[in-house]
């Protein structure tokens, strides 16, 4: 499917404030069976900046290994799912070896080549964390957040603290943050991707994937914590 651009224990509170540079966006597929497809056409742009670090969040282990299956065969994005079932030391080497791709990572860099017949070397691959609630990091209990780029709600939370703990724990703390937010709706076989307008620091970029009648909680999560939405660019590579 085409994307057209048309227009546990809580972590330390934090204010809406603190995320006012932040840029978010959804993305709305009218239709779940789209919802994949969408988030794969997503990550054709977005996965093809060398070493961008970015973390998806689901909210059932069924959805993580959906998603941990499809990215599996991307050639460009190297994939760690994080389970609540893996070893500490295991945690422990996927979380270090992602902090050395947010260290790479250079938005100075432009996107790979779309040719995926050309190997890509496995330090030019962008970097991707699959997880739901109870596999990241733990601010409470003194975890580090994960420092990513970019967070994909691949399923929205339904409570603005879910939303809030997963912004703060997976995304880069005390610097600027971009926040804004897309609506995409599926005609004809085609994605068309509409935006409305932003405010919220951290560093990164929150994209929601929001299926049907989910805008409403979206909506609710928005003004639960005075959220102001911006209008997403055109192409979403300005803003890696």
């Amino acid at each position: 499917m085409a994307i057209d651009a048309i227009e546990a224990p809580s972590p330390p509170s934090l204010s809406p404030s603190h995320f006012s540079q932040q840029r978010h966006f959804y993305l709305a597929v009218d239709r779940l069976q789209f919802k994949m497809e969408t988030f794969m056409d997503l990550l054709g742009v977005a996965g093809r900046r060398p070493c961008l670090p970015m973390v998806v969040c689901c909210s059932s282990r069924d959805e993580l290994d959906a998603v941990s299956s499809a990215v599996t065969t991307v050639p460009y994005i190297s994939l760690a799912p994080l389970y609540t079932d893996l070893a500490e030391a295991d945690r422990a080497a996927i979380l270090e070896s992602f902090k050395q791709a947010t260290i790479r990572w250079n938005p100075e860099v432009g996107a790979q080549s779309a040719d995926d017949s050309e190997p890509v070397k496995e330090e030019q691959k962008s970097h991707m964390i699959v997880a739901t609630d109870a596999c990241i990091p733990l601010l409470a209990s003194g975890e580090s957040p994960i420092s990513a780029r970019v967070l994909i709600n691949y399923e929205l939370p339904a409570k603005k603290e879910i939303y809030t703990r997963r912004m703060a724990a997976c995304l880069a703390a005390g610097s600027s943050l971009l926040c804004c937010t897309s609506l995409l709706v599926a005609q004809n076989g085609v994605c068309s991707l509409a935006v409305t307008s932003s405010k919220m620091c951290a560093d990164g970029i929150v994209i929601n994937m929001v299926v049907g009648g989910e805008v409403v909680t979206l909506k609710s999560i928005e003004e639960s914590s005075n959220l102001v939405i911006a209008e997403m660019p055109i192409n979403i590579s300005e803003i890696l």
